[in-house]
């Protein structure tokens, strides 16, 4: 089990509150999920009161987590303590920045737990925990296990389930033996993986429009740099007629890193506002897709990261940059590979 030298510091303030906001960053996912909701278990069990907040409606494919619907994208007004939970990047927090929310978060004891690795610029925390992991549910399990957290079935199963996403089934390169060592300890203390991947599995199953649309994005990949980098380009009229069925880049980010000679896959979203958003999936064995992220001011894994972009830019010089950008990456993890 990992010591944590914050864990006291984040016990004493959360001892001292009564009512808990748990607040997941613009771009959730399964992780940032299942660890609210594994710690909105573990703090009521200790008698505090939990509002769960994120700034944007969950995509549809992570409804398979029981308890999903119980996250609200209004921050509540009272609370005593916040928890940043999955992130430690500012800049997934514009939501709070639209409404004028994030003052209500910097005038309150606020924690940020967290597992990339990557510089945090949260600065207005009082306490950040995180260290290296494969997930945050891995974190929450190891503070837990520190603190002696009551850990119901509902906590270990959140756990699980974060864990087994963001390690994609315990096969991603940040996966350790102490990774494996706390799904035992979880599935000993009577996680079932079967059921729990049933369920997965359940919301794969796609609406039939949804294969058709697959095979037009599919159509419209674009290769560079002889066909290490594969590109698609989601626009905002498809955002808008099939993100309510699934997140577009999901359906096409893995089979574009099945291409031969294929290192990066990057789907661009485009919104009405000028924002632009890029999702990266890296093959094993080229790590760089959280420092390309960095580089354009998000964040994330070395084989899954994410960012976006405000300015304004038009997508085509975006891509070019990021194209440049990730060759130099690429080039330089080759060179240091040898």
């Amino acid at each position: 089990m990992k010591a944590y030298s914050q864990a006291k510091q984040i016990a004493e303030i959360i001892g001292e509150a009564k009512h808990i906001a748990l607040v997941q960053a613009d771009n959730p996912d399964i992780d940032s999920l299942s660890s609210s909701l594994a710690l909105e278990s573990i703090l009521t069990a200790l008698g505090k009161e939990v509002s769960m907040y994120c700034g944007v409606d969950l995509p549809s494919y992570m409804r398979y987590v029981p308890g999903w619907d119980r996250v609200s994208d209004q921050l509540p007004r009272q609370f005593d303590v916040s928890i940043i939970i999955d992130t430690s990047s500012d800049g997934l927090l514009s939501q709070l920045d639209r409404s004028g929310e994030k003052a209500w978060l910097k005038a309150k004891p606020c924690i940020v737990i967290d597992h990339h690795d990557t510089e945090p610029t949260i600065g207005f925390a009082k306490v950040i925990l995180a260290p290296k992991a494969v997930a945050t549910g891995e974190v929450i399990y190891e503070l837990a296990k520190q603190l002696d957290w009551p850990l119901d079935d509902v906590a270990r199963d959140m756990i699980t389930i974060g864990i087994l996403s963001d390690s994609l089934g315990l096969m991603s390169g940040g996966v350790t033996a102490r990774t494996i060592h706390i799904i035992a300890e979880l599935v000993d203390a009577g996680v079932d993986l079967a059921q729990l991947d049933s369920a997965r599995r359940e919301t794969m199953r796609r609406e039939p429009e949804l294969i058709h649309y697959k095979g037009e994005l599919l159509q419209r990949v674009e290769f560079h740099d002889n066909n290490r980098i594969a590109i698609v380009t989601i626009p905002w009229a498809e955002i808008e007629k099939y993100s309510p069925l699934y997140n577009p880049p999901m359906l096409v980010l893995d089979d574009m890193r099945l291409s031969k000679e294929t290192d990066l896959a990057i789907a661009f979203k485009l919104y009405t506002d000028g924002k632009i958003t890029a999702k990266l999936r890296a093959n094993y064995g080229h790590p760089i897709a959280g420092e390309l992220a960095e580089h354009f001011g998000g964040g994330g894994h070395p084989y899954a990261a994410g960012f976006k972009i405000e300015s304004g830019k038009d997508i085509e010089t975006l891509k070019n940059e990021v194209v440049e950008e990730a060759r130099r990456l690429l080039d330089e993890e080759a060179k240091s590979s040898k």
